[in-house]
């Protein structure tokens, strides 16, 4: 069976919105935007919609979802307690891209937090996604909308083929505003750990006088055997399924040297800056923009590009890890499984 698509690009008629929100309060799946990547969502305090969604996606059981909010009423209803340090935060980047890592209550099913006594929140600035919740009158788990370990869906064009059918509704918001998930944080003895990088960045926070420690797994290897602290960090993920290298350096002329001999006589696609597409000896070169902004908004969509183009190998340009550049290499460090260059 297909799901109903429901068209809202370019629309303002959000009455179209109240159909799936009824039925993802009666345990169906809704495949909807946010402003920083499409999602599949169900109702977080349903265990069997929520199990669902693991199905839907081939996804572990123990990676946590995110649960997406409308309001601080929501909120009060779900968690345990909110700090100061949380009130400052929610302040100043919410509703947004940043999810806080909470003490649950008993409400939240075990399934969604992956074991933890914890979990994660957030509440979207997508009118979309706001609308969604508010309708439903539910609080909405959502994951990325992707098979498991694909690159998160930014267009409907680019999930449509694998996960028509396996949600109940599809609601085409257009390409979203920012292309990365959000950023993951939990606050413990004053300081905010960064679990998973994102549009709000350390620099963000920091400018609230809120000390920032960034944990090692953001751009280390991950241990398949270490409890996971946060959605969207454990597993393999964002990766295409043909072969990539990711390169970086700071010398313009010595990154395209490098990727060139690593491309050399090989049916090769680079991912690469405008600036640099005419310095690439290979047939595919895919443009990703010249800006933290827009490379951060192509990038997943290009990933799915390149892999469609069958070749041997792709070929990544990097880009400086701070700010937003952070969040751009962690993904991208992923979807190469760290084959990585820094020269």
């Amino acid at each position: 069976m297909k799901s109903k698509y429901i068209d809202m690009k370019n629309s303002n008629d959000y009455n179209k919105i109240k159909e799936p929100a009824e039925s993802l309060k009666k345990g169906k799946l809704v495949l909807f935007p946010t402003e920083t990547v499409y999602g599949i969502g169900a109702n977080a305090l349903d265990e069997e919609a929520v199990k669902n969604i693991f199905i839907a996606k081939g996804r572990a059981q123990d990676n946590p979802l995110i649960v997406h909010i409308a309001d601080l009423k929501m909120l009060e209803e779900l968690v345990e307690e909110v700090g100061q340090i949380e009130k400052k935060l929610m302040e100043a980047f919410w509703p947004g891209p940043l999810t806080i890592v909470f003490k649950k209550k008993p409400i939240i099913p075990a399934r969604i937090t992956g074991g933890l006594d914890t979990v994660a929140i957030r509440m979207p600035s997508s009118v979309i996604a706001r609308k969604l919740i508010e309708y439903s009158g539910v609080p909405i788990a959502a994951p990325s909308a992707n098979i498991s370990g694909r690159p998160s869906g930014t267009v409907i064009e680019d999930i449509i083929d694998e996960l028509d059918g396996k949600v109940d509704y599809i609601i085409d918001g257009d390409k979203v505003d920012i292309g990365l998930e959000s950023t993951v944080i939990r606050a413990v003895d004053g300081i905010v750990h960064i679990l998973r990088p994102g549009k709000i960045t350390k620099e963000d926070i920091e400018k609230l006088g809120i000390k920032v420690f960034i944990e090692k797994q953001v751009l280390g290897e991950y241990n398949p055997n270490e409890k996971v602290m946060s959605p969207g960090i454990k597993y393999k993920h964002y990766a295409p399924t043909t072969k990539c290298v990711l390169v970086f350096s700071k010398n313009e002329d010595r990154l395209v040297d490098t990727i060139n001999k690593q491309i050399e006589g090989k049916n090769a696609v680079v991912i690469c800056k405008t600036q640099n597409l005419e310095k690439y000896n290979v047939k595919f070169k895919l443009d990703m923009g010249n800006n933290l902004e827009e490379i951060s908004r192509n990038i997943f969509t290009l990933l799915r590009k390149a892999d469609k183009l069958n070749t041997e190998i792709i070929a990544i340009e990097g880009v400086e890890k701070e700010g937003l550049g952070l969040a751009i290499m962690n993904r991208l460090l992923r979807a190469c499984s760290h084959n990585y260059i820094e020269c």
